[in-house]
């Protein structure tokens, strides 16, 4: 056995030795990012559950505030919800931007119901760059406490503790909560995809921020003081842009002492929003129009996962295939046995993290969409997918 290994260390080219050292390379820094920032989601569930999490038993008077554009079909559907959650003392804000539909005669009806509704109005005809962060600040400067809590027109509650789960992060120091927003869809492939990109940069963000390296949050489910929006004087450096709000805004003003991750069942949100592939690749275009805007150092990190992310697959293709070629068996194997420990530890990951979001877990499908969500990156990018407006700067 050992006049084996070294007649096959011997006769093995050295080439061959190298181009196994790069592909290892990309191997280590996949799973850097999977033990070091995808799986906190996981370790931070058990830190909860062994009761080693410390919550305030407070309860502070809140401010939900809602920014909708004709949803008065989700209005009508979801308000309730919102309207009736078991906590002692919050408003709720409807900032109805420009709404064409029945939005208005709905929220008039629902206020004489709920006393703690109030609804106020964006006018259609004033011109933002983003009427998102401009319904938002409408909605901000309107609200009565200091702790806000956001979410869309499209998303509900997962329970009637959403508030409760939420605001119990608030302690001394505490100015920051970040959600996390479920996707409720069908079996298509564009909702898979939708859901997977979802999971995954879930794992991303919320992994980065109980890292200490916050840098977004979801505008379905985020809630900070209005204190903290004034002090950085709102959205003001990047009113440009149309997006922004959930996290340029949030690079500025977190830090680790001061932002906390919520992602226990009671206090998730279930979007219901409606993609088209369209829509999907013109959400994509502006989340890397802002990416651009990232500090340099999230930047480069996200950067160099995605990268590594292709370059491992594409690698791994052309390294297995060529040892099999040059029948370098042993080669061959060490290359697949790699591969196959890294995909492992992805599923296991990715499953488990789905599974505490309450998401649909994935198994085999993973690899493809892992490839799959780079190139589409990179195709928005060549062809300036990110420049194109629609018709309406509201997201």
């Amino acid at each position: 056995m050992e006049e084996y290994i070294n007649q096959f260390l011997n006769e093995t080219p050295i080439e061959y030795w190298y181009a196994l050292g790069v592909f290892a390379i990309l191997f280590i820094i996949q799973l850097y990012y999977y033990f070091t920032y995808y799986n906190r989601i996981i370790r931070h569930k058990k830190k909860t559950m062994e009761e080693s999490f410390k919550y305030s038993r407070s309860t502070p008077p809140v401010s939900v505030i809602i920014c909708a554009q004709n949803e008065a079909e989700n209005l009508e559907k979801f308000l309730p919800s919102i309207l009736t959650q078991d906590y002692p003392k919050y408003e709720v804000i409807v900032v109805n931007d420009g709404s064409t539909d029945q939005s208005s005669i709905l929220l008039e009806k629902l206020d004489k119901e709920y006393p703690h509704l109030y609804h106020t109005f964006l006018p259609m005809d004033a011109k933002y760059t983003s009427r998102k962060k401009m319904c938002l600040t409408v909605g901000i400067k309107a609200a009565k406490y200091d702790h806000l809590l956001l979410l869309d027109a499209d998303c509900k509650p997962a329970g009637k503790f959403w508030i409760q789960s939420i605001m119990q992060n608030y302690e001394d120091g505490t100015e920051i909560v970040l959600g996390y927003s479920k996707t409720e869809g069908d079996d298509s492939f564009l909702s898979k995809l939708i859901r997977y990109d979802s999971i995954t940069s879930a794992m991303r963000y919320l992994g980065f921020a109980l890292q200490g390296k916050t840098y977004r949050g979801t505008a379905k489910n985020l809630s900070y003081k209005k204190n903290l929006f004034f002090q950085n004087k709102g959205f003001s450096s990047h009113l440009n842009l149309i997006l922004g709000d959930d996290s340029l805004f949030l690079q500025e003003v977190a830090t680790p002492q001061n932002t906390k991750v919520e992602i226990t069942p009671q206090s998730l949100t279930i979007s219901n929003r409606k993609e088209t592939t369209k829509s999907f690749m013109y959400q994509r275009g502006l989340l890397l129009e802002t990416l651009w805007k990232y500090k340099r150092s999230i930047f480069t990190s996200i950067f160099i996962e995605n990268i590594s992310r292709l370059l491992f697959y594409g690698v791994f293709a052309v390294l297995f295939a060529f040892f099999l070629i040059m029948q370098q068996w042993i080669l061959a194997g060490i290359t697949f046995l790699l591969f196959l420990i890294r995909f492992l530890t992805q599923l296991n990951i990715i499953r488990k993290s789905a599974i505490i979001l309450e998401e649909k877990p994935f198994a085999l499908s993973i690899p493809f969409f892992d490839i799959l969500m780079p190139l589409i990156s990179i195709y928005i990018t060549i062809t300036g997918m990110f420049g194109r407006k629609e018709d309406s700067s509201w997201r």
